[in-house]
């Protein structure tokens, strides 16, 4: 590998773990302070997603293209009560895009999920089962999905971890693998996200 390469994979990785961080604060923060502007969710996903406006951006949104984002999840949240974080940052990008004026009918995003993440995507019947709580991402991928949004899980994981579609929350999409969501949506314009 290249001295290049590696350089960007960790600007990657770093990139990554900030925006983890800055998603953790957001579900633990204890508000504003000293005339610190205030997050709300909304207005496509309320469940989660809190963003801040941005007045007077010199980097223009441009109001006539299409907004298409893939996430990959992998890694499920730290605790089994929290939430995972990139379905929270795609509520974000749903929410700050719409927030900003671009037409809901113009803003796409899908999560493909595979690995430890794919508990996450199950009932609470299931969840409890596995984890002893209700799954607290459920409102979360419902309000995703009700926006235009995808949860696509990955089928190569659901056969080794013994996950069944009807184990599901409605509207989870079960592909092939994550790696043939991943190709399609790139095909169909998906950019891909990479934290």
């Amino acid at each position: 590998m290249r001295i290049g390469s590696l350089a960007l994979v960790l600007l990657v990785v770093i990139a990554g773990v900030a925006i983890s961080l800055n998603d953790r604060a957001e579900q633990t923060s204890p508000g504003p302070q000293d005339g610190a502007r205030q997050s709300s969710p909304g207005p496509i996903v309320n469940a989660g997603g809190a963003t801040f406006p941005v007045e007077n951006p010199t980097f223009e949104t441009l109001m006539d293209r299409q907004y298409k984002a893939v996430f990959e999840l992998r890694a499920p949240a730290s605790s089994p009560a929290l939430r995972n974080q990139t379905l929270n940052t795609m509520a974000r990008y749903l929410n700050m895009h719409a927030r900003a004026g671009v037409l809901r009918e113009n803003l796409r995003v899908a999560g493909v999920v595979h690995g430890g993440a794919s508990l996450e995507l199950l009932t609470d019947e299931h969840y409890q089962a596995a984890h002893g709580v209700d799954n607290p991402n459920k409102e979360l991928i419902a309000e995703i999905i009700a926006g235009g949004g995808q949860v696509i899980l990955c089928g190569q994981t659901a056969s080794i971890r013994g996950i069944s579609a009807d184990q599901l929350l409605p509207g989870v999409q079960l592909a092939l693998s994550a790696m043939t969501a991943m190709t399609v949506l790139q095909q169909d314009g998906y950019e891909v996200i990479l934290w």
